[in-house]
């Protein structure tokens, strides 16, 4: 892939083909930050997984860099007060799916009841497109919505590793101190560091990057120059 001027100058700047601390490579990417926009900070980790094997989860990272949630939540007339008491932007059932259909997505992330999942896994083309279908293993279908809007709204991230088993996240802004990007991505390896799979007998991380959105990529390693 060819590069502009302002990424080769960046590139330029350190010794890409090691690996550095978090720490020094969070630094590392806000000093080669590029462009005019408040750039993203996003990691990379790939991991070992075989073909029958994936990794999804949330967290809640302990520095937030988003804007609040718009929560939609999918449960019967009788809970609509209790969601939109809770925070969440929309709440219902048949009008919002039927708005769904129609293509309105004006949300961040939606939670569904279980006994509203019949209903809702109608929009699996809509939602599944957008990875916005609620789903139990990230806590997005429960009768608990209390809970799982409270969290939503704190910052919960689902995570998920791709079909060549990386995971590809955000992690902050290059406006962000240095040591609060690093601790969401310490908080991230951590979290993914507890998923290995059963049957996983090597290294289950095997490698972990991090860039701004137009930026070069930095490895990360235990020591810095390794």
């Amino acid at each position: 892939m060819k590069h502009g001027k302002k990424y080769r100058a960046s590139a330029a700047k350190y010794d890409l083909s090691k690996k550095y601390s978090v720490e020094a490579a969070c630094n590392m990417v806000k000093d080669m930050k590029a462009a005019n926009f408040d750039e993203t900070v996003e990691a990379h980790i790939s991991l070992n997984l075989d073909k029958s094997q994936s990794v999804r989860d949330t967290l809640v990272f302990p520095n937030q860099f988003r804007g609040e949630k718009k929560v939609l939540v999918f449960c019967q007339p009788g809970r609509v007060e209790e969601a939109l008491g809770a925070g969440a932007a929309f709440a219902g059932s048949d009008e919002y799916i039927e708005k769904v259909k129609g293509g309105w997505l004006d949300f961040d992330v939606c939670v569904a009841t279980p006994d509203m999942m019949k209903d809702v896994g109608r929009l699996g083309m809509v939602l599944g497109r957008k990875g916005l279908m609620p789903n139990p293993k990230t806590g997005t279908v429960t009768n608990d919505i209390v809970a799982a809007i409270g969290e939503l709204k704190k910052g919960r991230t689902e995570y998920r590793a791709d079909k060549g088993g990386v995971v590809h996240i955000a992690v902050g802004k290059c406006s962000m101190d240095a040591a609060k990007v690093a601790e969401n991505v310490n908080t991230l390896i951590a979290e993914v560091s507890k998923k290995a799979p059963n049957g996983v007998v090597s290294s289950f991380i095997s490698s972990v990057s991090i860039s701004s959105t137009m930026g070069p990529g930095v490895w990360i390693g235990e020591k810095d120059g390794e």
